[in-house]
């Protein structure tokens, strides 16, 4: 699908259970550099939290398909569901995958947005492929700093709320579509109600096919997906899950769409979200595929990243998820926190 070369997706290890129902727990391992990782796991959840990359509430790493560390800080725990913010612009992508798996979309036709079918208009040639990879050419402000214009905080919080799609999709274009890399949550939004109208549902039939193509057969039974007034699912920023379940998630991932022999997303689809999309150097210092992430632990990882520090990274080579929650807000302590992230995966190598 990709057409490019990828560092292989490792294999479920043989004799090792699925995480359908529960996680196989697993040591660290001699391999591990437990002194250097237990100073930094003694700094994230130390009883006041560091300065640099503020509080870190859960963090699960699982290896080789088995949960080898799990640290929760103070009145947090694994039965709580965590924030996901952006990390559900995955989720949402994975959906779309289980519908190209079922030929019912074509990422790279003209994607089926009603606002944009005048004729004449020049946002109809804009792709699901585009709009996956941010690269739309619309116009929109992603902001999250008070008293700064923001069209992603007007969206989720103002009079775009009760269709965040529709509110997405009146914007017009800013460069040719194709041409230019723009993070936006509004577009994920578009990407969502795509999903929905290639089903022909409502609400309730979107839930359910959230649920039964992707989140039970992985095993993941915590997910809150939120959705707005006009019943799409804010693929943008809200679905809560266990810190657990966005470790089976990323394991979906891990193992190239394959769960205990069942395909639930289509072949070479983990390849695509991880194919690099070309983007200003300056973002964030990483890569960005479609609707993924890449580079925050090395050249081979890929994550998916969420507002205040929410990651789900995985790390090919190591055959390594890392799941880690948090509250950490400002540029430079997201800078340290990724840093930090590195260095965690790092003990590992």
């Amino acid at each position: 699908m990709t057409g490019l070369e990828h560092f292989p997706l490792p294999p479920h290890p043989d004799g090792t259970h699925w995480p359908t129902e529960a996680w196989p727990e697993g040591d660290l391992g001699h391999h591990v550099d437990q002194k250097r990782l237990n100073a930094l796991l003694d700094r994230a959840f130390a009883d006041e939290a560091p300065v640099d990359i503020a509080e870190t509430h859960a963090l699960v790493i699982v290896q080789k398909g088995r949960k080898v560390l799990e640290r929760y800080w103070k009145d947090h725990g694994p039965d709580q569901t965590y924030k996901s913010w952006s990390m559900a612009k995955s989720i949402t992508h994975a959906l779309i995958g289980i519908l190209v798996r079922e030929g019912m979309i074509d990422i790279h036709g003209p994607a089926d947005v009603p606002e944009w079918k005048e004729p004449g208009d020049p946002r109809e040639s804009i792709t699901l492929d585009q709009l996956l990879r941010m690269s739309s050419g619309l116009r929109f402000v992603e902001e999250y700093v008070e008293g700064i214009p923001s069209d992603v905080r007007e969206m989720l919080y103002g009079s775009g709320r009760s269709d965040t799609a529709a509110f997405a999709a009146s914007f017009p274009l800013e460069h040719e579509p194709g041409s230019f890399w723009s993070y936006s949550s509004g577009t994920t939004n578009i990407v969502a109600r795509i999903a929905k109208r290639a089903l022909d549902t409502d609400q309730a039939g979107f839930e359910a096919f959230m649920r039964e193509e992707l989140f039970e057969p992985i095993g993941m039974k915590s997910p809150n997906p939120w959705f707005d007034d006009a019943g799409t699912f804010i693929g943008s920023s809200f679905c809560f899950a266990s810190a657990r379940d966005f470790a089976r998630f990323g394991t979906l991932y891990l193992r190239d769409g394959v769960w205990d022999g069942r395909r639930i997303l289509p072949e070479g689809w983990v390849d695509y979200a991880r194919t690099p999309t070309p983007q200003p150097e300056t973002h964030d210092g990483l890569g960005y595929g479609a609707h993924w992430w890449r580079g925050i632990a090395g050249p081979k990882s890929f994550s998916a990243n969420g507002y205040q520090g929410q990651f789900t990274v995985l790390e090919p080579e190591l055959d390594l998820v890392l799941v880690r929650h948090g509250d950490t807000i400002g540029e430079e302590k997201i800078e340290a926190l990724k840093a930090w992230i590195s260095e965690v995966v790092d003990c590992f190598r």
